[in-house]
């Protein structure tokens, strides 16, 4: 790791036995997210995932204060930064998978990563649907396995749909459609990004309709335009899923990217 990288596991440095267990098993749940001056916008929400997913994969949770303690020590003297907070325990293997417990809190400090892009992305539409959908997991290899065909095809990224045609998500992004000046959230199996939420907020602040309904892959034509978010790229255009393009102009991204400036950094 580089000077101004840095790997800790429970406040202390990562140990080989850790860094064995997190290398052979993927049974976790993690965060991520820029820290901006000791804040980070959307904070509960990120503590409120993790605390959930420690209940529900290990069976206890870790503590919002606890959790705070240790974003602090991970962040300190560092400036703008991005941490990635993963949940894990040496103790659940796949011939052991019964523990439970509080899980160990390891966490990844970077420097912030760009935007995925800035527009035009240009997605492939695959046939696939995440393990627990709901959870932000470390189970990533469906994910890479799918950028990588998509980019071997030609294409950005990756849209998931299953096989009705249903879209949930895409690899590391959610993705939002616009009707008649209305935003359009996909309701399917799938991770409700903090990002999403966020926009959700803040759409509905400004009094400008969004809404959650089922979205088919043969429902596209209908679209005005298509926009990604997540953490690192809060309003991306879409410029085609496949064969279909949409006009870049069609997604509001000023609006989008204001809304995104407007939440505050909640402290650590």
């Amino acid at each position: 790791m580089t000077a101004d990288q840095g790997l800790l596991v429970d406040g202390e440095p990562v140990s080989e036995g850790d860094l064995t267990c997190l290398a052979l098993a993927n049974y976790g749940a993690y965060t991520s997210f820029r820290v901006e001056g000791g804040g980070v916008r959307g904070l509960d929400l990120h503590l409120a995932r993790l605390e959930t997913s420690a209940v529900e994969l290990f069976g206890e949770a870790v503590g919002e204060d606890r959790l705070r303690d240790l974003m602090r020590l991970a962040a300190a003297g560092r400036g703008d930064c991005w941490l990635r907070v993963s949940l894990f325990s040496p103790e659940v293997w796949p011939r052991t998978p019964g523990w439970t417990g509080r899980p160990k809190v390891m966490i990844g400090v970077f420097p912030p990563p760009p935007p995925l892009a800035d527009s035009g992305l240009r997605l492939q539409a695959q046939t696939y649907v995440r393990e627990a959908a709901h959870l932000k997991h470390t189970a990533n290899f469906g994910l890479i396995r799918a950028r990588r065909l998509a980019r071997a095809a030609g294409f950005d990224d990756a849209l998931f749909a299953d096989g009705s045609g249903r879209i949930s998500e895409g690899s590391l992004w959610n993705i939002g459609f616009v009707s008649g000046g209305e935003v359009i959230w996909p309701e399917a199996p799938m991770l409700v990004g903090v990002t999403l939420t966020l926009l959700q907020r803040g759409l509905e602040a400004r009094g400008m309709p969004s809404r959650v309904q089922p979205v088919r892959l043969e429902d596209l034509p209908g679209f005005d335009g298509a926009f990604i978010c997540n953490s690192a790229t809060p309003a991306c255009a879409v410029a085609s899923i496949d064969g279909l393009a949409f006009d870049p102009a069609g997604a509001p991204l000023e609006t989008l990217r204001a809304i995104w400036a407007s939440q505050p950094c909640q402290p650590i």
